[in-house]
């Protein structure tokens, strides 16, 4: 949610936290399973092979997929950050796919997906997610690494899908309670930038960002004992908001801290060279805590 600490510019950094983690709080969750807007049984889809486009729910979304699938090993799904897409996950994607099946998607109004017909809220969110999974794994299991956003929806959408969802790896995601934090942190009498960054994240929160998804804190689900690796940025970047940035950086590691109540397999692991974008800062720890968590829910 948080890219980059320069005057305005870091109301869009905290937006992209925002953006990385939503989907599904409590009364709110991330349900939905329509299937492939085809018809085709799930089991039964073809592989995607290279990007293109598939139909869910009679919106267009863009899929990419890359290398084979392992016997007993689940697909890997890679979830961009809010003002992101696929594209800038494809180094990871392809590194990936050495030796596992990955694939990632742009959610809608996102990348080369369709743009929502109206506002979106975690219940639509995940129902696209739920027709992009029967499409690219059919009836098997999953990984959901997602950054960001990316890493709120998934964390949302794991436990209320358990049959599928066998493991997740969060890459700084958007806490739990960001809009919490945000309020409490800088107060609506803030000026300048920390003012800014209320005021534009709270704007992001109510829809008024690409995908128009409102987003909403809520309590954190159990996805039961999957493994879950929870990955931390080691750079305090949101200490540079004036006055008010320590707070926001211990809101969010306490907010990261949250995100352990997913599973009693979860740990919390900190990128000591990293800001908000591990993935691409220090690639090798995002790597390596996926094969990790894939591996462990191969097993």
């Amino acid at each position: 949610m948080i890219r980059k600490i320069k005057t305005a510019a870091v109301a869009a950094a905290c937006c992209t936290v925002v953006g990385a983690g939503l989907a599904g709080c409590e009364g709110d969750s991330l349900a939905g399973g329509s299937p492939s807007s085809s018809g085709t049984p799930k089991a039964e889809a073809d592989p995607i092979k290279g990007t293109e486009r598939i139909e869910v729910g009679g919106t267009s979304v863009n899929v990419s997929c890359a290398g084979d699938a392992a016997k007993g090993r689940p697909v890997i799904v890679l979830m961009h950050g809010g003002g992101d897409g696929l594209d800038k996950l494809a180094a990871t994607q392809k590194q990936l796919s050495k030796d596992d099946r990955v694939c990632s998607y742009d959610r809608l109004g996102a990348g080369k997906s369709d743009p929502p017909d109206g506002p979106q809220d975690f219940s639509s969110s995940g129902k696209v997610l739920t027709g992009v999974l029967d499409r690219i794994a059919g009836d098997g299991p999953v990984v959901l690494a997602g950054h960001s956003l990316g890493g709120l929806i998934a964390a949302r959408y794991a436990p209320d899908h358990r049959d599928r969802v066998k493991g997740l790896v969060l890459m700084d995601a958007t806490p739990p309670t960001m809009i919490e934090d945000i309020t409490e942190a800088i107060p609506e009498s803030a000026k300048g930038p920390a003012g800014q960054v209320r005021a534009q994240n709270l704007a992001i929160f109510q829809g008024q960002n690409p995908e128009k998804l409102v987003i909403t804190d809520g309590k954190v689900g159990s996805a039961g004992s999957i493994p879950v690796e929870v990955i931390k940025h080691g750079k305090p970047y949101l200490a540079a908001i004036p006055t008010y940035g320590p707070r926001l950086e211990q809101a969010w590691s306490a907010g990261q801290r949250a995100w352990l109540a997913l599973s009693s397999r979860s740990t919390l692991t900190t990128a000591p060279r990293s800001g908000h974008y591990i993935y691409l800062e220090q690639p090798e720890v995002a790597i390596k805590a996926i094969r990790r968590v894939t591996s462990q829910a191969a097993g």
